[in-house]
């Protein structure tokens, strides 16, 4: 499955966001969006999953024009996303607050979801009836993944997951994305520099000023498998 977005622009109350963002996200690939803080990369990830409002260009998934989808629809297609901020709920439990995709959206097999994001981070389910108010920074990035994974099963959104986030942590979330290659899921990773992920981005896409102005390749053999 692709993502492509062509020509995308958005605006905040009349202050060009994007301008002109064109971007692709191969089956399986796993693509890092760089670009310092307030350069765009949030309204881009909020623009595919159609919480932001384009002034023009498209989005497309798997060739399928979405622009106008509305993001419980898009959802339904499989997109996950980790907010930068987490966005948990604090009196909820960790395993509460994962299966809140599956609770808003009945083309979310929350029970098969969370077998899938147990198999993935032990560690969540030894959490389970915690509240997530209790957790440590780190800890909280990890429910957030795994909320995003329960929903993203076909395309992956994540903004800032290592941000405020201990080495161990970071090591540990950077384990958990370069092992979702075996699932072909898509995955899009925005951050302001690469010093977690690296080695386990395929290309990236340098975004300055709402603007992409360069597209890297990181790993050609990997790009080769995808």
């Amino acid at each position: 499955m692709t993502l492509k977005l062509e020509n995308v622009q958005v605006s905040i109350q009349a202050a060009p966001i994007l301008r002109g963002v064109s971007l692709e996200v191969g089956t399986g690939e796993r693509m890092g969006l760089i670009g310092r803080n307030g350069a765009g990369k949030t309204t881009v990830m909020r623009t595919i999953t159609g919480l932001a409002n384009m002034a023009s260009g498209k989005v497309f998934w798997n060739g399928e024009d979405i622009s106008a989808m509305p993001p419980r629809e898009r959802a339904r297609l499989g997109f996950g996303y980790m907010p930068e901020d987490r966005r948990l709920v604090p009196d909820l439990t960790v395993e509460e607050n994962m299966l809140l995709p599956a609770w808003v959206n009945d083309a979310i097999d929350g029970q098969k979801g969370l077998e899938f994001v147990y198999d993935l981070m032990p560690e969540l389910s030894k959490m389970a009836p915690r509240k997530s108010l209790l957790l440590s920074g780190g800890q909280q990035k990890m429910v957030a993944l795994g909320r995003a994974l329960i929903a993203g099963r076909r395309l992956l959104l994540l903004d800032e997951p290592f941000e405020g986030v201990a080495p161990a942590l970071a090591m540990r979330i950077s384990e958990v994305i370069t092992s979702l290659k075996s699932e072909g899921l898509s995955v899009l990773i925005a951050q302001s520099e690469l010093s977690h992920s690296r080695e386990l981005l395929q290309r990236e896409s340098v975004i300055e000023r709402g603007e992409i102005v360069a597209v890297n390749v990181m790993d050609r053999s990997l790009l080769e498998k995808t």
